[in-house]
């Protein structure tokens, strides 16, 4: 499958790529795996979205938030990589939730990334392995934050 065209299809509008704020990589490849850093989600136009679930953010708020964690990580890759077509399938995502203590539904707003995945990869080759928990704080106060691991084609 073609994946570039994926996201024309799928009119998918990817962030730009913010530079990293402290002393790691965005994206490491070792052997034929891409271990991405940590993705906060942000606007179209670049701006964090900040806020936690169950204070400022309702659920189905904090799974949007999540799907543009989502794009934040497809457009390192697409910069990273020059093409989101060296992608083979999505291995891991790991999922963190700013919410309140009493919040529960950590896997639920996750999904927002996760359906991104597999609407762009499909089941076969978008839905990987997957963590999903809640934190008391995220850098930038920002909603949720998402690492992943993708198998590169060799």
């Amino acid at each position: 499958m073609n994946y570039e065209s994926r996201i024309t299809e799928l009119q998918l509008q990817l962030p730009p790529v913010s530079a990293p704020k402290g002393l790691y990589r965005p994206l490491v490849i070792s052997g034929n795996l891409a271990y991405l850093s940590g993705h906060l989600p942000s606007r179209e136009d670049g701006t964090l979205i900040q806020g936690k679930v169950g204070v400022e953010y309702t659920m189905e708020e904090g799974k949007a938030a999540a799907r543009a964690a989502g794009l934040a990580i497809l457009a390192t890759l697409r910069q990273e990589l020059g093409s989101l077509n060296k992608i083979k399938k999505v291995v891991k995502l790991f999922g963190m939730v700013n919410a309140t203590p009493e919040f529960d539904k950590h896997p639920f707003v996750v999904n927002g990334c996760s359906e991104l995945m597999e609407e762009v990869f499909g089941t076969e080759n978008g839905v990987g392995a997957r963590s999903a928990f809640g934190v008391s704080g995220l850098p930038a106060n920002c909603p949720v934050e998402i690492e992943a691991i993708f198998e590169l084609n060799e």
